[in-house]
């Protein structure tokens, strides 16, 4: 699936001129990476901020279009305003088809509904993980990778060297050694409402006392 977006050149710069640029509904950005300079630009802003509520806007190389030119990309950093529902700035880093790329990639679960795990044993699925970082080539780079939980038993657990990774993608590990995607926990016993605590005994009525 090709993802496409327009940018056009933006000339000016500082911290005045994206003020401007951003009360006139545009959001600045820059197109950085491989052997050209670093490129300032600018975006329509609802058009950016309805791209961004795509998952595939994320995890895809790009067409970035500005002028006559179209550039391959990916999306590498978002500023939003703290308080605002306004996107301050956007990164995308130049690709080539023959380099890796370092990328995070949204997970997809299927399955769990039909795993033992949930129909037989009444387990809870707990995903760990909701997205994994790989090197792969642009060509190569999927949009999610699904993790098939229909296999799920009792207390068991996926891990991530049980995914299928896309051709040629590897795993960027951090250090981690084989981290959990999701695991089946058993749902909590109930416990026993508390018996009622026993009504305290009636103290029994003191007599008059006999007048002296």
């Amino acid at each position: 699936m090709t993802v496409s977006i327009v940018a056009f050149d933006r000339g000016t710069q500082g911290t005045g001129a994206s003020r401007r640029l951003r009360n006139a509904g545009k959001t600045p950005g820059i197109i950085y990476g491989g052997s050209a300079e670093p490129q300032r630009i600018e975006l329509d802003h609802n058009t950016l901020w309805h791209a961004l509520k795509k998952e595939v806007f994320h995890s895809s190389v790009l067409d970035l279009t500005v002028g006559e030119t179209t550039t391959k990309v990916v999306l590498r950093d978002v500023q939003y305003h703290p308080y605002k529902q306004q996107i301050q700035h956007v990164d995308f880093q130049r690709v080539d088809a023959r380099t890796r790329l370092t990328v995070k990639v949204p997970l997809h679960f299927k399955g769990e509904e039909e795993s033992d795990a949930v129909k037989l044993d009444h387990n809870l699925v707990n995903h760990t993980l909701t997205e994994l970082e790989i090197s792969v080539f642009p060509a190569e780079l999927p949009e999610f990778i699904e993790v098939d939980l229909s296999g799920l038993k009792n207390g068991g657990t996926v891990h991530v060297n049980d995914l299928k990774l896309p051709k040629g993608a590897k795993w960027v590990s951090h250090g981690k050694v084989n981290p959990v995607v999701a695991s089946a926990v058993a749902p909590a016993a109930e416990e026993p409402a508390p018996e009622a605590a026993a009504a305290p005994a009636a103290e029994p009525a003191k007599g008059k006392g006999k007048k002296k």
